[in-house]
């Protein structure tokens, strides 16, 4: 039986239709970030980062920052890096945290807070989304291109251009392969050979992208909807707050407490849901 599910998150409408999967709410930070456009939570000392527009997705202003904040949604340091143009994906390996910038990533030593320095990425247009692969090697979207670029030892190179990459944004890695979030598509790609294919059809872009293990999947559209899609499945949607002009950008998760973090852009708040039923 398909039931209406109805979340009020701080004064903010939370509507989707769900089977037994739902989302609940946990907690919503106050509108004082500018732009979120990604969150990145690391397990090893449970902060969460979270990268700000702060103006326009592709204007090289130097207003860009990474806020830092707890597990419990307390802004630690609203500006704890600055400088950047426009900041988006970003990937932890080692003590360094990668942030894409347009058309390059940025590397910031986590312990200083200080960015060490800025990797070009020659032919870029629109770096997106930003992980570390099974193999060690740091891959990025590149959405205007319809590519994917990898990092290897300090150099940048085109790691895979086609048409299946249309819009490529979502990265995220399950077992030892990359998996892409593109237009209309999920898709599968092998680090090695750079082969694809499509795992799930959906409708429209995917901007954040969480696997949960068992062929299931949460998605964000950035525009406002989650959904969960599994492979031969009717997708689910969890939330859609498209209508309220309320975005649900690159997702962070929680992995022990199942907890998808959302940015939502333009609305400028992190709001944290659990998922349940799963």
């Amino acid at each position: 039986m398909k039931a209406r599910v109805i979340f009020f998150v701080s004064g903010l409408l939370f509507a989707g239709f769900a089977f037994s999967q739902s989302l609940k709410p946990v907690w919503a930070i106050p509108p004082l970030l500018k732009v979120p456009e990604s969150v990145y939570y690391r397990p090893k000392n449970h902060s969460i980062y979270v990268s700000n527009v702060n103006g326009k997705p592709a204007a090289k202003d130097g207003n860009g920052f990474i806020s830092l904040l707890n597990k419990n949604g307390k802004i630690l340091r609203l500006k704890w890096v600055v400088g950047l143009n426009a900041p988006k994906g970003m990937a932890v390996k080692g003590n360094h945290l990668f942030v894409s910038d347009i058309d390059r990533l940025a590397e910031i030593n986590l312990n200083k807070g200080k960015i060490i320095r800025y990797i070009p990425f020659p032919g870029a247009k629109f770096l997106n989304d930003v992980v570390v692969g099974p193999d060690g090697r740091i891959y990025v979207t590149d959405t205007g291109l319809g590519a994917v670029f990898v990092l290897n030892n300090g150099k940048p190179s085109l790691w895979k251009q086609d048409a299946l990459l249309k819009g490529a944004n979502g990265l995220a890695v399950e077992n030892g392969k990359l998996l892409i979030g593109a237009n209309g598509h999920l898709l599968q790609g092998n680090p090695k050979t750079a082969k694809l294919h499509i795992i799930a059809k959906v409708t429209g872009g995917i901007d954040g992208l969480v696997p949960l293990g068992k062929g299931n999947y949460i998605l964000s559209d950035w525009a406002g909807k989650i959904q969960l899609v599994s492979p031969g499945k009717t997708p689910v949607i969890l939330s859609n707050t498209t209508a309220q002009k309320i975005n649900a950008a690159d997702l962070g998760f929680i992995p022990g407490k199942k907890i998808l973090l959302i940015p939502t852009f333009f609305d400028n708040r992190v709001v944290a849901e659990q998922l349940m039923g799963f």
